[in-house]
C-alpha cells in the first residue's frame, strides 16, 4: 500500500465534503426563495381578498343605505319571515339603513303629478263612452293629483306597484269608470248643452273614488270630443240659426228703413203744410195790411231813380193808376 493513499483519500473527503456543503447552501437558497415567493404570494392574496371583501362590503352597506329626497315618502317592505310585507313606519327624507337581503325600499312621491290618458303614436290611452242614447264620445282627460303622505303604505301594500304602474292600473280604471257613469246619465244633446256640469259630476264621481285610496285631485279637464254626425248637425245647427238671424236682422233693417222713410214723408208733409199755412196766413195778413199809401211807400223805397223808357200818361208823373 502506498504511503500517499491516506493522504490523498483525506483530500478527495474534504473536496466532496466542499461540494456537498456547496450544494446544500444552494438547495437551502432556493428553498428560501421559494418560500419568499410564497410568502409574496400569501401577502399579495391576502390583499386581494381584503380588497373584494371591502368592496363587498362597500356594496352591501351602499345597498343598504338609501336616501330619501325631499317630497318623497320611503316604504319599507320586508321580503322574508313573518314580518313580511309592508312596516307599519313612514320613512321621512334623509338616509335610511336597511338590510338588503331581506328588506326593501321604496319611493313614491307626494308632490302633483301631471297625467294624460291621451292618443300617442306608442299608445292609445284615451276612452270612449256612450251617452244614455248610445252615442259613443270620445274623451282625453288629463289630471293633476297628490298622493297623500300618510297613506303611502297603504298604498303600497293594496296594490304592490309603483306609481307609474298604479297610473296606468288603479288611477286608469278610476277614470274610465268616473267617465262612463257621468255619461250615461245624459243624452248626446244634454251631454252638449250642459258640458260644465257634466264635468263637474265626473270630478265628483272621481274623488269620491280616489280620496278614500289617498289620491287627491288637484285639476282635472275631461277634453271630451263630440262624434263627427254631432259636429256636422252642430255646423249645419249654427248655420241655420245665424241664416235665421241675418234675416231678422235684414227684416229689422227694411222695417226700420221703412219706418225712416214713413217718418221722412210724413215730416216734409208736415213741414209742407205747415210751410204752406204759413204762407197762406201771411198772406191774408199782407191782403189786410196792404194799403196804396203802402204800396207807393214800398215802391219809393225800391226805385232807383231811373224812370222807364216808356210811360203811360203823364211823363212828370211815372206812377200811374195810383188813387
Amino acid at each position: 500500500m502506498n504511503i500517499r493513499e491516506p493522504k490523498n483519500l483525506l483530500t478527495k473527503t474534504k473536496t466532496n465534503m466542499a461540494e456537498k456543503s456547496y450544494w446544500e447552501l444552494e438547495r437551502e437558497r432556493e428553498e428560501q426563495e421559494k418560500l419568499n415567493k410564497q410568502l409574496k404570494i400569501k401577502k399579495m392574496v391576502r390583499k386581494i381578498v381584503i380588497g373584494i371583501v371591502a368592496f363587498i362590503a362597500l356594496i352591501v352597506l351602499f345597498q343598504s343605505c338609501e336616501r330619501i329626497d325631499a317630497g318623497h315618502v320611503g316604504v319599507k317592505v320586508n321580503l322574508y319571515g313573518t314580518g313580511k310585507g309592508v312596516d307599519d313606519v313612514t320613512e321621512c327624507t334623509g338616509w335610511v339603513f336597511y338590510n338588503p337581503i331581506s328588506t326593501k325600499i321604496y319611493e313614491f312621491p307626494t308632490f302633483i303629478q301631471h297625467k294624460e290618458y291621451k292618443k300617442t303614436e306608442d299608445i292609445d290611452n284615451s276612452f270612449v263612452v256612450n251617452s244614455k242614447d248610445g252615442s259613443e264620445f270620445q274623451v282625453s282627460p288629463i289630471m293633476n293629483y297628490s298622493v297623500q303622505r300618510e297613506k303611502v303604505p297603504a298604498i303600497f301594500a293594496k296594490y304592490r306597484r309603483s306609481l307609474p304602474e298604479i297610473e296606468e292600473g288603479f288611477l286608469k280604471t278610476a277614470v274610465y269608470d268616473a267617465f262612463r257613469l257621468a255619461t250615461n246619465k245624459y243624452t248626446a244633446d244634454e251631454l252638449i248643452s250642459n258640458r260644465a256640469v257634466f264635468e263637474v259630476e265626473v270630478r265628483r264621481l272621481l274623488e269620491s273614488q280616489l280620496l278614500k285610496e289617498g289620491f287627491i285631485i288637484n285639476q282635472f279637464t275631461s277634453n271630451l270630443i263630440y262624434p263627427e254626425t254631432f259636429k256636422k248637425s252642430i255646423e249645419a245647427k249654427n248655420n241655420a240659426v245665424q241664416a235665421a238671424l241675418r234675416a231678422e236682422n235684414e227684416v229689422k233693417t227694411a222695417e226700420a228703413q221703412a219706418k225712416i222713410k214713413v217718418a221722412t214723408a210724413d215730416g216734409n208733409a208736415r213741414a209742407m203744410l205747415t210751410q204752406a199755412k204759413a204762407e197762406a196766413e201771411a198772406n191774408q195778413l199782407k191782403q189786410r195790411t196792404l194799403t196804396p199809401m203802402l204800396i207807393q211807400q214800398q215802391w219809393i223805397e225800391k226805385w232807383n231813380g231811373r224812370l222807364p223808357e216808356t210811360m203811360l200818361g203823364d211823363k212828370s208823373t211815372p206812377m200811374i193808376g195810383i188813387k
